[in-house]
Order: C-alpha cells, then structure tokens, then sequence
C-alpha cells in the first residue's frame, strides 16, 4: 500500500472520466423520462429511470425537434448517446445526442398530451373553419411528386371536373418532412390574391389546398401531427381539405384543417363536383324555374279572367253614360231657354222704368236742365255763376247762352233769352 502513488481529486476525476467514456462511447438507453428542466442557455437536463435506477441526462442546445418534442415529463424514449462525468459533483451522466418515443404506447401518449394542448388553445374549433368553395379555379397540392398519391387526385380531379392544379413536391415522412410541408401551407397563402406574373406565365393564388398522402403507420404520418404544420395549416387563410393516410388513420391535421378526407382521392371528390351531374342539376333547375314560371303565369292568368268577369260590359257602361249626357243636356238647354226668357221679360221691364224715368220724358213735359261747357249740370244759382256759358237743354234741342258774367263773380245774374240755339 505504501508504494501506491499519491494522486490529487482532480487526477482521479479525469481518470474515471476518460475510463467511462471509453467503455460507453456509444450506447442506448431505454427509459422514463422524468425531471425536465429547461435551461436559458437551451441546454435539456432530465433523467432516465427505470424501476430500480436514474440516470442523470443532458441534451446540448442545438438538439433535433423530434428528440426536443420527445422529451416531455413521463414520456418512454430510446435515448443516443455516450457517458460521462461531471467532475464538479462527482456523479455520472448520459450526453444524449438524439432521442425518440419509445415504441406505440409513447407516441400515442405525446401526441394524445400535444392534441389536450392545441386543443385547449383553439385550433380545433369549428367556428374557425373556413368553407370549400364550391367549383374552385385553382387547387394547391402538397405531396410527395412520386407515388399514388398524386397520380390519384390529378386523375379524379380531371374526369370531374378539370381545373388548374399546382403541386408543391414535399416529403411526407422522415427527417425535415415536417418542416417542408409547413413551408409549403405558408408559401401557397404567401401568393397574393391576383397571383403572381413570372416568365413562364401567372400563378394564381389556389382557392384551396390538400395536403394528402398514403396510408402508413403512426411513425411514417407522424410529420403531420407535427405542432408547426397542425399551426400553419390552422392559421392557413385559404381553405385546407386534409387526406393523410386511410380512412381509419387520424392526424392532428384533420383536427387543424377546415375538411378532412379519409383518402387522397376523396378529397379530389371533395375538392370538385362532378361535371355531368352539374350539368344535370343545372337542367333540373332549369325545368323547375320554367314550371314555376308557368303555374304564376297561369295563376295570374286565372285571377285576371276573375277580374274580367266581375267587370261590367264596356259598351254598356258607356252607353248609360252616353244616355245620361243626353239627359243632362235636354235639361240644361231647357233650363237656359226659361231662364232666358226670364231675363228678357225682366230687360224689358227695367227698360220700360227707364224710359218712363229717364230725363228726355221730364223734358216732354216743359222743363229744362242746364250745364256747362263740360256737359256738367248745373244744380245751383252757385255754380252758375261760376261759368260764362251755359247750355239750356229742352225737348227739342239745347240753346247755348252766355250770361255775361265772369266765373270769378258770384253775384253775377244771368240774362236769359240771350244766346243761340243750337
């Protein structure tokens, strides 16, 4: 024991250190994760445990999204990685370089906790879904440019109704499918409404999209229960017809989107009408409008003879009329011959007062009246010697006189017979 060499903490630290990650450069553990803490640098430190042990673990800032979105508190995962030590508390830890849900069972649960999460946020409700245009002009596709899938809807879409369809080639499973297919819902609603003018001609803004693949297990659809592509395609502006998979499979997209499809070629279906069964929906419209249109047609018609018969004979009406006119004009002219004759026998009486009493009749009897030279009578001595000449007036003729007198004197007496008779 005396010849053992003397070595310092540090030295013995580095030597476990290097001994360890020597022996475990490489390995995988399997494990419930438990202990998250998630520092401001971006580094991940958790736990591994099992039954009977914990393992210390740490993920470097930096770390993929599928092993970040795998480390959530309770999840299994199968971790990557190699050990090492942490001289400064004298303890052991797993460097995880990549980590992943650990068979059905966790991927049921992350993706069961993502769905209570953006659920609770909104994104699943209907009132925020937009409606499918009924005969869209352009469809936007995203899906893989090999397989089925595409060869589907393009071939559904043209035996029912051919449109403009543009396709935006993505991967649909694996390492970075995720993120393509985000880009891809973010880059269609990107177009502005009157499209865009290139060289090889307009690209129009599509008036829905369908983000379709084929069937698969949970791990090769898992890119479409990815919380970024279930968060674009809820803040999508143009509608989003989802077709992941087959009629039994559900993703969190069919949850985000405004229609879901259960195949590729259902959501051609549901994209399109058919043409001929538009054609003949359109003729029954049309055959329905006309036989509408002729039953008010006919209708009106009927309450028209109505009216019709309830009026009285046009010729008759107007010959009662006629015969009141006649009637009415017998009794007028009647009328104005009494009241003619009333008035000329009542002429003829006033005329005969006048006469009698009229001043020619006065003369008849020898009296005489005077007036001036403006044919004024003179009623008074006053206004006789007032003016120089007078005019006498008898039944016979007038005789002018002058009185000698001039107007200015008043006591001025007339001459009689001295004038001209005239």
């Amino acid at each position: 024991m005396e010849e053992l060499p003397i070595l310092s903490v540090t030295e013995v630290s580095q030597s476990l250190k290097g001994l360890v990650e020597t022996a475990f450069s490489h390995i995988k553990v399997k494990g419930e994760v438990s202990a998250v803490k998630r520092a401001s640098s971006g580094h991940i430190y958790f736990s591994i445990k099992d039954a009977d042990s914990v393992l210390n673990a740490i993920c470097w800032r930096g770390c993929s999204r599928t092993t970040n979105d795998s480390l959530v508190e309770g999840m299994e995962i199968i971790a990557t990685g190699h050990l090492s030590t942490y001289p400064g508390r004298s303890n052991y830890q797993m460097i995880v370089e990549s980590a992943e849900p650990a068979g059905i069972g966790a991927l049921l649960k992350m993706l069961e906790e993502l769905k209570k999460k953006l659920q609770a946020e909104g994104l699943f409700d209907v009132s925020r879904k937009k409606p499918i245009p009924y005969l869209p002009e352009t469809i936007g596709v995203i899906t893989s440019p090999t397989g089925a899938v595409i060869r589907d809807i393009m071939h559904r879409i043209t035996d029912r109704f051919g449109r403009q369809v543009y396709l935006w080639p993505v991967l649909v499973q694996g390492e970075g499918a995720a993120e393509q297919i985000t880009q891809a819902i973010k880059g269609f609603n990107a177009i502005p409404q009157n499209g865009i003018e290139t060289k090889d001609g307009h690209i129009a803004r599509p008036d829905v999209l369908i983000v379709a693949r084929g069937g698969g297990s949970l791990e090769d659809l898992w890119c479409f229960n990815d919380e970024r592509v279930v968060r674009a395609t809820a803040e999508s502006q143009i509608p989003i017809i989802s077709a992941v998979g087959h009629e039994t499979d559900t993703t969190l997209i069919d949850y985000a989107s405004d229609l879901r499809a259960p195949t590729p070629t259902g959501a051609a279906e549901k994209a399109v009408p058919v043409r001929t069964e538009l054609l003949t929906q359109m003729t029954q419209i049309q055959g329905r409008l006309m036989d509408s249109l002729y039953r008010l047609v006919e209708e009106k018609k009927l309450k028209l003879d109505g009216y019709i018969r309830g009026l009285p004979n046009l010729s008759d009406l107007v010959n009662q009329y006629s015969q009141r006119l006649d009637d009415k004009s017998e009794r007028l002219t009647l009328s104005f011959d009494v009241l003619f004759h009333r008035l000329q026998e009542r002429f003829l009486h006033i005329s005969s007062l006048l006469e009698a009493n009229s001043y020619e009749r006065v003369l008849d009897k020898g009296f005489a009246f005077v007036t001036d030279q403006q044919k004024v009578p003179i009623t008074s001595v006053e206004k006789a010697k007032m003016n120089s000449k007078l005019t006498i007036h008898f039944k016979d003729g007038a005789l002018l006189v002058t009185t000698g007198a001039k107007s200015s004197n008043k006591s001025h007496t007339p001459i009689p017979e001295q004038g001209s008779l005239f």
